[in-house]
């Protein structure tokens, strides 16, 4: 079978290893990223890939960085047909991606040219987008410009997916993606389609920064994002000088003119036990909420303890 060099990081990629190993694969080495200070103990922790190789009995390396000759050269001497990167966390550089026979394969969770770029799941999400998809894409020098070998067909998103579970479930479509590609490449029986630049679109990095939410925007959109940023940044807004964070939520109305939640944007009203509030066209209803310093709660017992919010105009 191919002998593969494998890149990643968290969870899905691990799994994209074993599966691999489960395929017959000659693993030649692991990369992946540093040991990171965790939890309450402080300690490092590994990451899933390595706990993942070193379960497998492959050789792990975790470099602080891969430019340098020294990781060249080590790369070169595995003598792999391929590279396989899932999720890594970090560019390859370009003095890299020419080593490998095959190419370095990497599984992009979009349908590129679609959402190129480091936020692409949740940035569908955001967008309001019906579906999305998986690629598996030749890397370049570009970010996700270089040529498709294989896409998934479709994904639906639906009204209740977050960006976590959205995510979770495309690496999983990816992951049997790239089991299937891998020795169809190798034969040469698949061709790399070169990417519709005029058709991409390009996605940013997310900060802490856009999980505030904006009660100006539609109801639609505060939704979606409440579902986009979890699990990070997260939304919220403030109360009382205090962090509010929008845990989950739902659209009554996506029209302007609701009764039962009268005001401007970000009026707060209270109607049988639910939490609704006023935005720029529509209302939200607010599901699920944590006050700085407390523990998440339903509508119905974050008003029991403050009963204080109906009225309140957020942020305050």
């Amino acid at each position: 079978m191919t002998r593969v060099v494998f890149f990643g990081t968290p969870r899905p990629a691990a799994d994209c290893l074993r599966a691999l190993v489960g395929a017959g694969h000659d693993i030649a080495a692991v990369y992946t990223r540093p040991d990171r200070v965790a939890g309450r103990s402080r300690e490092p922790q590994p990451t899933p890939v390595k706990e993942a190789g070193l379960e497998l009995g492959h050789l792990v390396r975790t470099p602080a960085s891969l430019r340098g000759d020294d990781v060249r050269d080590d790369l070169a001497a595995l003598d792999a047909a391929m590279f396989v990167v899932l999720a890594y966390g970090r560019i390859l550089p370009p003095g890299l991606l020419d080593l490998p026979p095959r190419g370095v394969l990497n599984v992009h969770p979009s349908l590129l040219p679609l959402y190129r770029g480091p936020s692409p799941v949740v940035s569908a999400i955001r967008d309001g987008e019906r579906e999305t998809g998986v690629s598996v894409m030749l890397l370049d020098e570009g970010m996700d410009t270089g040529p498709v070998i294989a896409r998934s067909a479709p994904v639906p998103i639906t009204e209740t997916d977050t960006a976590g579970a959205l995510t979770d479930r495309l690496f999983a479509i990816g992951v049997e993606l790239m089991i299937e590609t891998i020795p169809a490449w190798e034969e040469g029986t698949l061709t790399a389609e070169p990417q519709d630049d005029e058709a991409a679109t390009v996605t940013r990095l997310v900060e802490k920064a856009d999980g505030e939410m904006n009660f100006d925007e539609a109801a639609t959109a505060l939704s979606r994002a409440v579902r986009a940023y979890d699990p990070w940044p997260g939304t919220f807004t403030r109360w009382t000088g205090k962090i509010l964070k929008v845990l989950e939520a739902s659209i009554i109305s996506s029209g302007p003119d609701t009764p039962g939640a009268p005001g401007s944007p970000g009026t707060v009203t209270v109607d049988d036990s639910r939490i609704l509030i006023a935005t720029g066209s529509g209302v939200l209803e607010v599901k699920r909420l944590q006050l700085e310093g407390k523990a998440a709660v339903t509508a119905a017992e974050f008003l029991r303890g403050y009963p204080a919010i109906e009225g309140a105009h957020l942020p305050s």
